[in-house]
């Protein structure tokens, strides 16, 4: 139920800034090397927000620890094509498949922050399946131009 409260408080927030993002106004932003399709783009960034789409593993990956350094890898990507990065994170969501997997995400996914640059507020959630079958997770986040 917490998780549900979370995403309803997320959504909630995005909403009531949606009016001022669009007024700021709204660029698609894909990475190079990248492209968008017709139902999402890999990123958008509306005023001082990059909001980056759910990303998935590189195909071949198998390890949980592969697939979540793989997803970051994307994320920074468009954070980067953006003009912001990683350090800037302020929120992530993590769809995981198995609970098991925790452990495994969470020492590939401290690796990219430091002490100095600590985490964003992150959320993980336990889902019963992804668009791609050999996917372990998918990832979401946020982040603030510098």
């Amino acid at each position: 139920m917490r998780t549900v409260g979370r995403i309803l408080t997320l959504a909630a927030v995005v909403a009531l800034a949606a009016p001022a993002l669009e007024a700021q106004g709204r660029q698609v932003v894909i990475p190079q090397g990248g492209r968008g399709s017709a139902t999402l783009s890999p990123g958008i960034k509306a005023g001082n927000i990059v909001f980056a789409s759910g990303q998935l593993p590189a195909r071949g990956d198998s390890t949980i620890e592969a697939q979540t350094t793989s997803t970051l890898n994307n994320i920074k990507a468009v954070f980067e094509a953006a003009g912001t990065s990683m350090d800037n994170a302020v929120a992530c969501t993590v769809y995981l498949l198995n609970v098991a997997d925790f452990q495994g995400m969470n020492s590939a996914y401290t690796k990219f922050w430091s002490p100095e640059k600590p985490p964003p507020s992150r959320t993980t959630v336990v889902i019963s399946a992804l668009v791609v079958p050999s996917a372990k997770l998918e990832i979401t986040c946020f982040a603030a131009m510098p």
